[in-house]
């Protein structure tokens, strides 16, 4: 499995995107403004794109995607997430109002998009990869997942505060090699991040030291402007000496 970080900001400006990852060329993992990197030919191969949440930094392109290329394709784009997040995008952006129904445009018996619910744990096999949603701690409905290859995992946490689930599954992942996960604000702005569910410094450092010993960690998400003070405040005790790293935009995992 080849994944391609199309975005990993927690904001816009200044050539940052939000989160978006390409799976070799037909899979996305969230549907941030990463996605408007790609041309249309690459568009148009995606035939599956898998939702953490509904909140709009991890969600914009998927509409303007599917008015983009989605009648052209020969079949409909399949969208991966739990209920409770296909139900939010049926009522407030699929709903002829903020945009077209495309579950049954062009027609309802051949639609643009299908809607296909994800249960926590269960793994979705898409030939030799195999996505599978994980919990997350982000004060609504919202997942992570654990993406697996031929050559081991990767755990994207997606939008979350600390929890133990996370760290468990983590640790119990016996091929995982690389875990990604968001921080999104200063160890300042705690009471932002407390009240958002998101990761400050602070509440991860606790957490990862309980991380098993060999995993490569990747941080995500981080609010524009406040990148280098969140990866110093990272590197303090008791985080290991190997530490963190930032995730970058077009950084490539191989699994």
């Amino acid at each position: 499995m080849h994944i391609r970080v199309l975005g990993c900001s927690g904001g816009i400006g200044g050539d940052r995107h939000t989160t978006a990852f390409l799976l070799d060329e037909d899979i996305l993992v969230d549907a941030g403004s990463g996605v408007t990197r790609l041309g249309l030919e690459a568009m148009r191969r995606i035939d599956h794109v898998f939702l953490t949440h509904a909140h709009l930094d991890h969600i914009l392109t998927l509409p303007t995607l599917l008015d983009s290329v989605g009648v052209d394709r020969p079949a409909p784009l399949c969208l991966h997430a739990i209920p409770e997040v296909l139900e939010a995008l049926r009522r407030h952006l699929f709903n002829w109002v903020i945009w077209p129904d495309f579950s049954r445009v062009p027609a309802p018996e051949r639609p643009a998009l299908v809607y296909a619910p994800l249960a926590i744990g269960e793994a979705v096999r898409l030939g030799e990869r195999e996505i599978t949603a994980i919990p997350a701690n982000h004060g609504r409905p919202a997942v992570g997942y654990r993406l697996r290859g031929r050559a081991g995992s990767l755990i994207f946490s997606g939008d979350t505060a600390s929890h133990p689930a996370l760290w468990r599954i983590a640790n119990d992942c016996e091929d995982l090699r690389h875990l990604v996960v968001e921080t999104s604000f200063t160890d300042g702005q705690r009471h932002i991040a407390e009240l958002s569910h998101h990761y400050c410094p602070a509440t991860l450092r606790a957490d990862l030291a309980g991380l098993k010993a060999g995993v490569a960690v990747w941080i995500t998400h981080l609010k524009p402007g406040g990148e280098t003070a969140i990866l110093r405040e990272l590197s303090a005790p008791p985080t290991p000496a190997s530490g963190p790293q930032a995730l970058r935009p077009d950084q490539v995992f191989e699994l």
